[in-house]
């Protein structure tokens, strides 16, 4: 192949000559065409190697960049230039450090800072040696969860830690079981109490609200026992309590009912074990206006005196067997003898006190009611027969919540309406007027 001739200087058009148009055709040019008819360029002069070979001859040795070695056959293959080690015809980017990229994830979340931190450590060692990229994730990292780890030792030694996974579990328990507090009033979000309910609005009790919060308490055990055995433990609990959150039991509304609050199975994985005993309307639609609680913070000395002797005698006549007198006299004899005793307390704490003012006469009425009272249920106690029994049952029923109650409650303050229907007509306890249904 040959090679073209270098660039030279610009040519005159040949139709021109040296002068002009009328002068001498001058040597052709070698980027025209020649003319028609004519070979390019024309023969070279004898001698005289095409387009001025001489200068641009065969460069001297030992140079021999386009041919073979001298000596070399010529049909040997010319050498191919190849390229050199280390180098490609493309860039490729170095891979990036693996651990530097764990590095920066665990530095950034401060989930595992001292694992953050060693993997830093590692991958700046490996990137230096195998020449990977990464190097400023590694640094980060690591400058990151070294951070994250002072933190750590900081809380672990204020406490901090401890306050924040009492309250990650706090949160994680109340998305499953929401926590409620003794005298809360709250609107449930559903249309009853009934069901489950994953979270409750706490309202103001002045106003009207759907559920009143009067006790807790807490299950035990590391196994979730039933459904079942939530609402007896409930039921077992809740009614103690509600007794003594509204000490004045005549003041219960009696469209108002006890529901309660109590773990599920998925709760009760995140340690929850508490249940909430409420009020409630009996009517879904319905709701309750004011504060139900009625205990020591609520009553004076009087008032409290009061309510602790009488409902303990409320509580010993609810216990009554559940047989008739005719199957099971000796039972009802026993139970007729604690009744009796009940009653001989009730009386020494009414007399122990100091009733000041208006309450004082009608509250001596009702302990003499109460000491006729005790009387008949001493004779009933030692009856032989069921006949006999009966007598002094009713007789000593006569006296329980008859007016003198009535009129001592009025005196302290207290709820008037009995919460049962009765006969009564307000005479005194003699009339048998007044008699607990149950």
């Amino acid at each position: 192949m040959s090679i073209p001739p270098p660039p030279g200087p610009l040519q005159p058009d040949p139709a021109q000559g040296p002068q002009g148009p009328q002068g001498p055709s001058p040597t052709p040019d070698p980027y025209r065409p020649p003319p028609e008819g004519q070979q390019p360029y024309g023969p070279p002069p004898q001698g005289q190697q095409p387009y001025g070979q001489p200068p641009y001859g065969p460069p001297p040795q030992p140079y021999q960049p386009y041919g073979p070695p001298p000596g070399t056959p010529v049909s040997a293959p010319a050498p191919y230039q190849t390229w050199g080690q280390g180098y490609s015809p493309y860039a490729r980017p170095s891979p990036v450090n693996g651990l530097a990229i764990a590095s920066l994830v665990l530095g950034v979340l401060c989930c595992v800072p001292a694992g953050g931190l060693v993997l830093g450590v590692i991958a700046l060692v490996q990137i230096k040696k195998k020449g990977q990229s990464g190097k400023g994730m590694a640094i980060a990292g690591s400058i990151l969860s070294g951070l994250g780890l002072a933190l750590w030792v900081a809380a672990l030694a204020t406490g901090g830690l401890s306050g924040a996974w009492e309250g990650f579990k706090k949160g994680a328990t109340e998305g499953a079981a929401f926590s409620v507090v003794k005298g809360q009033c709250f609107d449930a979000p559903g249309e009853t109490l009934d069901g489950l309910t994953y979270d409750v609005d706490e309202v103001p009790c002045e106003g009207e609200h759907d559920g009143e919060v009067f006790g807790e308490f807490e299950m035990s055990g590391s196994v979730f026992p039933g459904d079942a055995a939530v609402s007896d433990a409930a039921d077992e609990r809740c009614y103690p309590l509600q007794d003594a959150y509204v000490m004045d039991t005549w003041s219960l509304p009696d469209d108002v009912d006890v529901y309660y609050f109590g773990p599920t199975r998925q709760s009760w994985r995140l340690g929850d074990r508490e249940i909430s005993c409420i009020f409630g309307n009996t009517d879904e639609k319905g709701t309750l206006t004011g504060s139900l609680r009625v205990d020591a913070t609520t009553l004076d000395d009087d008032q409290l005196t009061f309510l602790m002797a009488v409902n303990a005698v409320d509580k010993t006549f609810w216990e009554e067997p559940e047989e008739q007198p005719e199957d099971d006299l000796p039972g009802y004899r026993d139970w007729a003898r604690d009744v009796h005793d009940t009653l001989d307390d009730e009386v020494r704490h009414l007399r122990a006190h100091t009733w000041s003012g208006a309450p004082a006469k009608p509250v001596e009425a009702l302990i003499k009611d109460m000491e006729k009272s005790r009387s008949e249920w001493a004779k009933a106690a030692a009856s032989d027969d069921v006949d006999t029994f009966y007598t002094h049952y009713d007789a000593g029923y006569a006296f329980v919540d008859g007016s003198t109650t009535v009129t001592a409650r009025k005196a302290l303050g207290l709820a008037s309406d009995p919460p049962y229907d009765d006969d009564s007509s307000g005479e005194s306890g003699d009339s048998g007027s007044s008699e607990l249904n149950v």
